[in-house]
């Protein structure tokens, strides 16, 4: 198990880190904000599915996703279609005018990426890369309903305050 002062200088990284999803945010269209540059991800990755499932995806609650889904079917980017399963349910479905959308999303990204870690070598952004998502699956199960209350296990204070960025 790792120190304490590791853990510490992770919380730093993580706090720093928000510079990096702000410049991320800001490449985005006017119109396309990041909650809805998400939803367009999910459904490009994972395919037409409920908003039940979208939330828990996205790890927000039902009414900021019904937000988010509402701006983007406004858009036209999807299409919401009664569940055959389920007529109370809706299917969200990515339009072709959605999935244009996401491919310029994806290019404005895979840009400022390419330009920002220009001078990184392939291994170490497939090393990044692998060390990303073994720390997002780490959190997965926090999706779930016992893991959200759940208490932590206890951790041995410190007289630090670590910053807190959104």
């Amino acid at each position: 198990m790792a120190e304490k002062a590791q853990y510490e200088e992770l919380i730093r990284q993580f706090s720093a880190f928000g510079a990096v999803k702000r410049e991320m945010g800001r490449i985005l269209p006017a119109d396309c904000p990041g909650g809805s540059a998400a939803v367009l991800t999910l459904l490009g990755r994972h395919g037409d599915m409920r908003m039940s499932k979208l939330a828990e995806l996205l790890a927000v609650d039902m009414s900021v996703t019904s937000r988010h889904v509402a701006h983007i079917a406004d858009r036209g980017w999807i299409e919401r279609s009664p569940d055959p399963a389920d007529k109370r349910s809706r299917i969200l479905r990515l339009t072709p005018e959605g999935r244009a959308q996401l491919d310029e999303l994806s290019e404005r990204t895979t840009q400022l990426l390419a330009h920002r870690l220009s001078d990184w070598t392939d291994d170490e952004v497939g090393q990044l890369t692998r060390l990303m998502a073994r720390l997002r699956a780490s959190f997965d199960d926090c999706r779930s309903t016992h893991a959200r209350t759940a208490a932590p296990p206890a951790v041995e204070q410190t007289t630090r305050t670590p910053a807190i960025t959104t």
